[in-house]
């Protein structure tokens, strides 16, 4: 790959909402790659805290069955069937979920951002892979992601939490125009 075609992969990169996927379904070597690439992120001390569960066929339904289930529960008096309708069909939407982990190093060796960072990274890596595979994809971290019942779902060992989920699918609509602010703003040059 040359920079310019990385740099246009970069660019190209949306989020792609599960409820414009179109069903059409992403082979297990596609998502291997995507994983493999995702394994490549950069990583402090080799503690490479990445964790993923992959969701596809029955398991995307029991998995939006129990996200609906854990917001109902959560949600409490503030409840919205609309927003429990959106939360429960995100997975049956999707192609493939992916839960998004991260395994604490046991030492805590290095401060615990370092390995969340660790981790963002490696979402970026799928993210930018998926693009490449013209696949859509989403990272969704609802506000009850530390609950018990996700975490006992989830079968979390000791020291790992979920970071959030990644949805994936094919999309039949085109990406919209990406739009950032001047780079120059942001920037302050020491010389």
């Amino acid at each position: 790959m040359d920079a310019n075609s990385l740099n246009q992969l970069i660019k190209t990169r949306r989020a792609v909402f599960p409820k414009v996927y179109n069903g059409k379904p992403i082979s297990k070597e596609v998502i291997q790659q995507i994983l493999e690439n995702a394994n490549w992120a950069p990583t402090h001390k080799y503690t490479e805290p990445w964790r993923f569960k992959v969701f596809l066929g029955e398991s995307k339904n029991q998995l939006g069955k129990k996200l609906g289930a854990i917001y109902e529960e959560f949600a409490g008096d503030h409840f919205s069937p609309m927003k429990y309708k959106k939360v429960s069909q995100k997975p049956v939407q999707s192609a493939c979920v992916i839960a998004i982990c991260m395994q604490r190093d046991p030492e805590e060796r290095i401060p615990e951002f370092e390995e969340i960072s660790a981790v963002a990274c490696a979402v970026q890596n799928m993210w930018l892979s998926a693009t490449a595979y013209g696949i859509g994809a989403y990272w969704s971290t609802p506000i009850y992601i530390q609950s018990k019942a996700l975490e006992d779902y989830l079968e979390l060992n000791q020291g790992e939490s979920c970071l959030g989920f990644f949805y994936m699918g094919y999309s039949d609509i085109p990406l919209t125009e990406g739009k950032r602010g001047n780079i120059e703003e942001k920037t302050k040059w020491l010389e």
